[in-house]
């Protein structure tokens, strides 16, 4: 039914028009998406809020005839410039969208169009930063828990949320970004012995995987080169007593403030935009 009216609306075919459909009641707009989604392709679909984009996650998988992998890149929900960052699930949801857009051969993206306007970080950003463990591999712990720690993770007693891990004897247990479960890196001697997912709330084993992947824990980066282009971006951009900025002095000193997200520009040469990772998907 929609996709009979949608092929024989005309396209607009210069700048600034624009065909329009609706307005749809209910949850009309997720059937008619449901019947755009073809094979071998990505559909993005922009929302005007972030509340939308929540009722077509919900909505969409009643609609769909076939299995369809759904996305959704979630708006930080803070303020700008405020001093207080994202919730972690959030930045997890994030980061998990971006990784796998870039191989995602068919789908749909689901994006608030306020979300939609923000900078991102390069997309060699976030496939360099990643790391995939599996069983059998050699592991050097040290190393590992400084990479850990570089890449945003925060050293605990006991893991919990996303970017935590914590390290006991032989046992390493890690909550990646993009995953549905926290991770237990069973260790003989240097060699990954096992690789089980458990529940956070009781500590208790869930199932043994074979390997696992772990992306960076926030979408900025603070190795020492970055920290220098930020320094140099910000005395550009800013006419202020450095000194008497905290945003500033605890970047500087390595540290990720309340609210950097918002400063992320600062961290790279160039910046990338949602459909940057979108491009090789598109036939």
């Amino acid at each position: 039914m929609f996709s009979t009216l949608v092929e024989t609306t005309p396209w607009p075919q210069q700048a600034a028009s624009r065909t329009a459909l609706g307005p749809f009641s209910g949850c009309a707009d997720a059937r008619c998406i449901a019947e755009l989604t073809a094979q071998g392709r990505l559909l993005v679909v922009i929302t005007a809020q972030t509340s939308a984009a929540l009722a077509l996650e919900r909505e969409l998988p009643f609609f769909l005839d076939r299995p369809c992998e759904i996305l959704v890149f979630p708006d930080w929900e803070t303020l700008p410039y405020d001093n207080f960052s994202p919730h972690q699930d959030i930045i997890s949801e994030r980061l998990h969208t971006l990784y796998r857009l870039p191989t995602l051969t068919e789908g749909i993206l689901i994006v608030p169009v306020p979300t939609l306007m923000h900078r991102l970080c390069p997309t060699e950003y976030i496939a360099g930063s990643s790391l995939v463990l599996k069983t059998g591999q050699t592991l050097d712990v040290e190393q590992f828990r400084g990479n850990l720690q570089r890449n945003g993770y925060n050293n605990v007693e006991t893991v919990y949320e996303h970017g935590e891990f914590a390290l006991r004897g032989s046992l390493l247990d890690v909550f990646p970004m993009g995953s549905e479960l926290p991770f237990r890196i069973d260790l003989l001697d240097n060699q990954i012995d096992s690789l089980r997912t458990f529940e956070p709330e009781s500590q208790r084993t869930v199932a043994k995987v074979a390997a696992i992947n772990l992306l960076p824990a926030r979408e900025y980066p603070l190795e020492k080169s970055a920290v220098r282009r930020f320094q140099l971006n910000w005395y550009d951009s800013f006419d202020v007593d450095h000194d008497q900025c905290p945003t500033y002095l605890d970047v500087s000193a390595g540290r990720s403030p309340g609210g950097c997200e918002y400063y992320l520009p600062l961290f790279f040469e160039e910046c990338a935009t949602l459909f940057d990772y979108c491009r090789r998907t598109v036939p």
